[in-house]
């Protein structure tokens, strides 16, 4: 089957299958979402345990999904890994310690006499919440803007700037994206809650927050939508595989690709209903078509940046050191092998569909909380 497809079919099918697993995890973060939403929604020690037993049930997902995006990309494109962690590896070294204390934070917030004490771990929760999620969407942005790496004819790359990916930072689009994801994940959550927990106060205050976040989430979301379409990108020609900069390229891209574009359209209004679904309806179900939304639009983003001809990771100093899915990818063996391999990745989404609904089965209440002596 897969091997009778060209090598640049095999590099558009991984690249398909990233963006899948990408906007799948982008989904998942409603749990990091909801922990910096845990002193906003639980005032008293029962609901921030019930806040934290409610995403204590999907944390280790959200961990799965993560772990597949991240080695879909590795194995597919291996020079995306190399040049991205190996050179701007500040970033990811400190999205990496926001990951590591978020799973320490759920082993031992509950372990008796633990010597940092119960807030100590709330404050780890947060952190991941909002630093660790603000810092992927920053790095996600630099796929738009670009880095400062070169990469030589042996396809050894290195970074140009002793910062190291933290001047990513001071570009005020990438840090836009990054809040952007921050307030999502915060909109994701509070309908995760609504689905998932069985206490009115809590659902009272996450319907103020749909309230209130939603008009920062899409001004953010406008903002950045309006700067990729405007913005220039780096066009490659398949021939001589020569970078150049085209004025607007993502706006030609949505064009030249109508199902990509219809995709973003679709999700950003299946996005809003479901958030306009808890709002209005008071529907406990607006986590799905947001959930989906949230999915079909970070799918969009990703397929615009790697398909037709575009550089998806610009070099700032050197366009000609720009990666794209053809000169980033595996060899068409091992693209080929690894093809085989993901057909097993419908069994692991299998997997988590059936997690989810036993877990789901009903909504969680803080009397089952207390009455279960292996909570977070």
């Amino acid at each position: 089957m897969f091997s009778s497809l060209s090598y640049l079919q095999l590099q558009q099918y991984w690249w398909l299958l990233v963006g899948v697993l990408g906007a799948l995890f982008v989904f998942m973060t409603f749990v990091q979402g909801g922990q910096t939403l845990l002193y906003t929604l639980g005032k008293n020690e029962d609901q921030r345990d019930l806040i934290v037993n409610a995403l204590g049930r999907k944390w280790e997902l959200t961990f799965t999904t993560l772990v597949m995006f991240g080695g879909a990309l590795f194995a597919a494109f291996p020079l995306f890994y190399a040049t991205s962690f190996g050179g701007a590896y500040y970033v990811w070294m400190a999205i990496l310690f926001c990951f590591i204390i978020q799973a320490v934070a759920y082993e031992y917030r509950k372990k008796p006499n633990n010597f940092l004490g119960e807030k100590t771990y709330e404050i780890f929760l947060f952190i991941n919440g909002s630093i660790g999620i603000i810092l992927i969407g920053t790095a996600l942005g630099t796929l738009f803007t670009g880095g400062n790496f070169v990469v030589n004819e042996m396809h050894l790359s290195h970074w140009v700037k002793p910062t190291y990916g933290l001047e990513a930072a001071l570009n005020f689009f990438n840090v836009a994206f990054g809040f952007m994801l921050f307030f999502l994940a915060r909109l994701l959550a509070a309908l995760y809650f609504i689905n998932a927990i069985d206490d009115k106060t809590i659902l009272n205050r996450a319907h103020i927050v749909l309230k209130y976040e939603t008009w920062i989430f899409l001004i953010l979301f406008g903002y950045v939508i309006y700067s990729i379409l405007t913005m220039s990108g780096y066009n490659y020609d398949p021939a001589t595989h020569i970078v150049t900069l085209e004025k607007m390229k993502f706006l030609h891209n949505f064009w030249a690709l109508p199902i990509v574009c219809g995709l973003l359209i679709v999700g950003a209004v299946s996005l809003l209903m479901g958030i306009l679904q808890a709002l209005f309806l008071k529907s406990d179900k607006g986590i799905w078509a947001a959930g989906l939304g949230t999915v079909l639009v970070v799918l969009s983003l990703f397929l615009v940046l790697g398909y037709n001809h575009t550089a998806y990771y610009p070099s700032l100093v050197d366009p000609q050191s720009s990666l794209t899915i053809e000169n980033s990818s595996g060899s068409h063996y091992t693209l080929t092998a690894m093809a085989y391999v993901s057909l097993l990745v419908p069994f692991v989404l299998g997997y988590i569909i059936l997690v989810w609904r036993a877990m789901n089965r009903h909504k969680i209440t803080i009397e089952e909380v207390k009455n279960d002596t292996h909570h977070y």
